[in-house]
């Protein structure tokens, strides 16, 4: 097995959505904002070649959204999808399988492109297994009101259309199961409902995708949560337990959205689970 970081590309958010009730004089310390107070994002894919199989975790925001969409988001930097992935000796249509952490805008709407004429949507991984599981497919193709402007019909519907589109099984009331993908995933409903975060045990190390459950290094203390997470009281806990299980078994965290820290290691302290050590991929992967 080879693990690849995948850069797709680089983006903005508001600090103050990113931290939720966290003061700007805190969350500025460790994400500083811009006149604008917008802190500095990734969309950091991560690529895993076993065997016959290249499994893409996540695929970025893509390139078919209107200027004034990305305008929201004030995208910068050379990154890519088609670059990085040729870097590593790969184009998009040797993928396999793409797993989606969840279906907002950012994770997965690089799963879908326009066709050639541009008068619809096509998968933009051509001979990929798309996968999801069932309650999240459900829930974003049912958005609630407040979750609406990140579930983009046409980052997902295609997907179904296509054929392409596969669930994966999870057992009721395990929180952390193994799966047809070849690693451990962990479930946590606090950001969104089934929020997928992958497991994989490589080399002598447990590598973590940690999605939205921990976007960027400076969110580790418990109250540091997303004012995007639907229900904050449930992240605390799933929070809690997976960083105790991170540090007590010195897991590396990958993190999607940390523009600056790629993987991390955490600590427990007597303030609670801290950074221990940031990490390049270059050097681990």
């Amino acid at each position: 097995m080879k693990l690849y970081p995948i850069e797709s590309g680089n983006f903005k958010l508001d600090g103050g959505a990113m931290f939720g009730v966290v003061p700007k004089t805190i969350w500025n310390k460790t994400n500083p904002a811009d006149n604008n107070n917008l802190i500095d994002l990734a969309a950091r894919c991560l690529l895993i070649e076993d065997g016959n199989r290249l499994i893409l975790i996540d695929t970025g925001m893509g390139d078919k959204q209107s200027e004034k969409f990305f305008g929201y988001y004030s995208l910068w930097g050379t990154h890519s999808m088609d670059k990085s992935l040729a870097k590593h000796g790969f184009h998009r249509d040797d993928i396999t399988d793409v797993f989606m952490t969840h279906l907002h805008f950012d994770h997965c709407g690089g799963s879908v492109q326009w066709n050639q004429d541009r008068t619809g949507y096509e998968p933009a991984f051509k001979n990929a297994k798309f996968w999801t599981n069932e309650n999240h497919w459900e829930w974003a193709t049912k958005p609630n009101p407040r979750e609406k402007a990140s579930f983009l019909s046409e980052n997902i519907l295609p997907m179904r259309e296509s054929g392409q589109l596969h669930f994966i099984k999870r057992p009721d009331g395990d929180f952390l199961v193994e799966s047809e993908m070849g690693f451990g995933i962990f479930f946590a409903d606090g950001h969104t409902e089934k929020m997928m975060l992958p497991q994989i045990k490589y080399k002598d190390m447990t590598v973590c995708f940690m999605a939205d459950l921990l976007p960027t290094a400076g969110h580790l203390p418990l109250p540091y949560v997303m004012g995007y997470d639907t229900r904050p009281l449930l992240t605390l806990p799933e929070k809690e337990k997976f960083l105790r299980t991170a540090a007590e078994n010195n897991y590396y965290l990958f993190l999607e959205h940390d523009a600056h820290n790629e993987i991390i290691t955490v600590e427990n302290t007597e303030k609670g689970v801290r950074l221990k050590e940031v990490h390049k991929c270059a050097d681990l992967l």
